[in-house]
This record gives C-alpha cells, sequence and structure tokens, in this order.
C-alpha cells in the first residue's frame, strides 16, 4: 500500500516541524482512501512536547463535525521527532491506537509513513508504508 501527499504539503509539514524546533509537532491528515487532501497542525498539549505528542482532543471532535458535514475523513495523523530519528518510537508504539490509520513521522528533513499492527485490540509495532509525493 502506499500513501499519496502533495508536494506542497510536503513542504509544509517539513515547515511546521521546523517551526516546532525542539518539540514536536502533530496534526491530522485528511482525505479519501490513500490519498492526502490536507494537512491540519493542530495544539501538542502532551505534558513534555519535547518527548511526546498529544493532539489537541478539541481538533479531534471539530474534525468529527466537519467530517459529519461533509468533510474529508481523518486518514491518520503526523508528529515530528525533534531527535532526528524517522521511525516509531516505543512510546509511539505504546500509545497509537489499533485504528489502522495512518502516521507520517516527520524527522530531519525527511517524512516516513507507517500504519499500526494490530493484535487484538492493541498496536504491536508499525509497518512501513511508501510515500507518494506528488506534483
Amino acid at each position: 500500500m502506499a500513501l499519496h501527499l502533495s508536494s506542497s504539503d510536503w513542504r509544509q509539514l517539513l515547515d511546521w516541524a521546523e517551526s516546532a524546533g525542539n518539540h514536536e509537532c502533530c496534526g491530522l491528515l485528511r482525505g479519501e482512501g490513500n490519498r492526502v487532501a490536507a494537512v491540519q497542525l493542530t495544539q501538542n498539549v502532551a505534558a513534555d512536547p519535547t518527548r511526546h505528542f498529544e493532539i489537541d482532543p478539541a481538533a479531534l471532535f471539530s474534525a468529527g463535525r466537519d467530517v459529519r458535514s461533509g468533510g474529508f475523513p481523518v486518514l491518520g495523523y503526523f508528529h515530528s521527532h525533534p531527535n532526528g530519528l524517522a521511525a516509531p518510537s516505543a512510546i509511539d508504539v505504546a500509545q497509537a491506537a489499533p485504528d489502522r490509520q495512518f502516521w507520517l513521522i516527520i524527522a530531519d528533513g525527511a517524512i516516513t509513513a507507517w500504519q499500526p499492527v494490530v493484535a487484538g485490540t492493541r498496536v504491536c509495532g508499525f509497518t512501513p508504508v511508501t510515500l507518494i509525493v506528488e506534483g
């Protein structure tokens, strides 16, 4: 499976990660199927945003309302790793929901794509997804 992302959204994600500095930026991927139509920066409300991310619940509720009124569904999430590691961390695995949504990780000027591996009701890892940047 591959995930499609526009080059303008790719650049926007890199800009947000750079602007966040040593804090993790985070947000939502909106679109249909395996095509991202929009990226949405949200507030990172984690207690320690230098090591963790937590998408603001208000943003998730707002996205849900938008979907019900015809907006693009949430395809997944993104966050940055200021430590430069482009793979999901053990904390990412422990905190991921078993929803099989796409994850993008922005690190060291690159973006990698992933999907959770689900065993029963828990995430036990991530599998890489090909990220196709278009335009």
